[in-house]
């Protein structure tokens, strides 16, 4: 079995990989990313310098960084497209290497002008696929059906009626604890970067949640998991979305339905119904509001296939 990159030394340097295990541990406690996203960077860089490991012969360092000319850089993304990667995993590991590049530029180890100035590969815009509001309370009403279990079921429900209910990620809702559980209107939700937003809480959401508590078997107190897998562990994502693939099947739903996209179908319904834009993103959490117009095409796509199957001009 391949080591995990967190355990494998890197192809590089003594020099370099300091810097870089000094990178991953600012990351971690400077930035407060999320396990997830340091290894997920872990991976990319570790992919990176095991490329210029190949590409020059010999152990990567700091210099080499420094004197990387633009065409090792266009060596290292045509790989990547030979290899069968696709142009928005590029653009995400490019963007991570400009992360490292620039960490070791402020703190005087090296600068490299061929990384500061190298272009992501152009990505085709992508508008969220939210679910319509009849299939989004289908997904809701079904789930129980795929367990035996009475307590596992109700988790079910609890889960998908907190992400359609409140928009969250599927890591923030199974991240959370069970001294989270909302009492009240309102919900504490630690989103990405560790950064802390309150969600209003609908009664029909508390309410699921609720029901979920009182047939669910263990309690790890205020400290443990708000949602248990069978086993008594912390519900993994994996489980949620291999219920939403059943659902797909069973309630004949694209492809797209997703537990993410419960969050996207928050979002636009609630822009639909003529919520505010700068409200749905402090809800959402997201940083920029560029982030929260993308669901102004969802809805203008939305109308306009409403308007071209209504209107009796449109079929000519």
């Amino acid at each position: 079995m391949a080591r995990s990159t967190a355990l494998a030394t890197f192809p590089a340097a003594p020099e370099l990989s300091a810097a870089i295990a000094q990178w991953l541990d600012w990351l971690t406690n400077e930035r407060r990313a999320s396990p997830h996203t340091v290894e997920a960077y872990r991976r990319d860089i570790f992919a990176f310098v095991t490329f210029l490991a190949e590409h020059l012969g010999e152990a990567p360092g700091l210099t080499s960084l420094a004197s990387m000319r633009p065409a090792d850089l266009r060596a290292w993304l045509a790989r990547r497209t030979l290899d069968g990667h696709a142009r928005s995993s590029t653009a995400r590991a490019l963007s991570v290497v400009r992360s490292f590049a620039r960490y070791c530029a402020r703190r005087g180890h090296a600068s490299s002008a061929a990384i500061a100035s190298a272009r992501s590969p152009k990505l085709p815009r992508t508008v969220p696929r939210p679910l319509t509001i009849a299939d989004a309370a289908k997904t809701i009403d079904e789930i129980a059906a795929l367990s035996s279990s009475a307590w596992i079921a109700r988790r079910d429900v609890a889960v998908l009626t907190l992400l359609y209910g409140c928009g969250l990620r599927i890591g923030e809702a199974l991240g959370l604890r069970r001294g989270d559980a909302p009492q009240g209107e309102t919900l504490r939700v630690l989103g990405k970067g560790r950064k802390e937003r309150v969600v209003p809480v609908l009664p029909i959401v508390r309410a699921a949640i609720q029901d979920y508590l009182a047939a669910c078997p263990y309690d790890r107190g205020a400290d443990g998991p708000l949602f248990f897998g069978a086993r008594g562990k912390r519900l993994h994502a994996a489980i949620v979305q291999q219920r939403m693939r059943e659902l797909r099947r069973r309630l004949d739903l694209p492809d797209t339905a997703t537990p993410h996209a419960l969050r996207h179908s928050f979002a636009t319904h609630l822009l639909g119904a003529g919520g505010d834009l700068r409200a749905i993103q402090e809800l959402l959490g997201h940083a920029s509001l560029s982030t929260t117009q993308r669901y102004t095409e969802v809805d203008a796509e939305q109308l306009l296939a409403v308007y071209e199957r209504a209107h009796p001009r449109a079929r000519g």
